[in-house]
């Protein structure tokens, strides 16, 4: 059996039913070997998504305030897509605590993404049900507050152009492909990003998307930001 005394140390929540947290980090495969002495995480994932997807959308709304629903939309789904759960569950070393049948300790399931995404989710679900909505929610917004910084630390220079000519509901930003030359493996694009068909900047990369932020810095420059 794990220490689950050690998880609930990482985590920074003592748990008043134990059994609880045994059970989110109990994975089928264990459940099934063990001949139903024990219930597998799959309930708790499902109530840990939804859990998970309040809190985040709560998170966004409040904080991004001048951004549209489909902004709000993309942001929510890119914290909580398997990647970055996989991401946040490797933070505490969930992997190590997860109770796996023996086919699944043999294939090293605890270092799948999915498995280790699902154990998060139960784990928040776990949180949820022994302590409430104020300790889940602690407990999830220490991860993506992290993952915002660390995305805001990496200039997207495209959303705040963008976010920069929202201010203006007649002006419109358009990216133009005007160049691309080179051999498949080493292409390179030429972009130039227009304000209402005016060309405020341009840009050389060796990819559409690279090509499209160096003319959107460009612009900013131009405009002074």
């Amino acid at each position: 059996m794990q220490d689950l005394e050690k998880l609930q140390k990482i985590i920074n929540y003592t748990f008043k039913d134990e059994s609880m947290l045994l059970t989110a980090m109990s994975h089928s495969s264990y459940t099934n070997e063990a001949k139903g002495e024990f219930q597998s995480n799959e309930r708790l994932e499902f109530l840990g998504d939804s859990v998970l997807g309040f809190i985040t959308a709560d998170y966004f709304y409040r904080n991004f305030t001048h951004q549209p629903e489909g902004d709000l939309t993309r942001l929510r789904s890119a914290t909580v897509c398997e990647k970055s759960l996989c991401g946040f569950a490797q933070k505490i070393g969930l992997g190590d605590f997860i109770l796996l049948g023996k086919g699944e300790i043999v294939s090293e399931g605890n270092k799948r993404p999915s498995i280790l995404a699902d154990a998060f989710e139960a784990l928040i679900a776990a949180i949820y049900i022994d302590g409430g909505f104020g300790p889940a929610k602690d407990f999830v917004l220490q991860f993506v507050e992290g993952s915002v910084k660390k995305a805001k630390s990496h200039k997207d220079y495209k959303t705040i152009l963008q976010e920069v000519v929202q201010r203006n509901p007649e002006e419109r930003v358009e990216y133009v492909l005007v160049n691309e030359s080179g051999p498949d493996h080493d292409k390179c694009f030429e972009v130039e990003v227009h304000i209402n068909s005016n060309i405020v900047g341009k840009g050389v990369g060796k990819s559409k998307k690279m090509a499209e932020q160096h003319a959107a810095k460009q612009a900013l420059e131009l405009m002074g930001i």
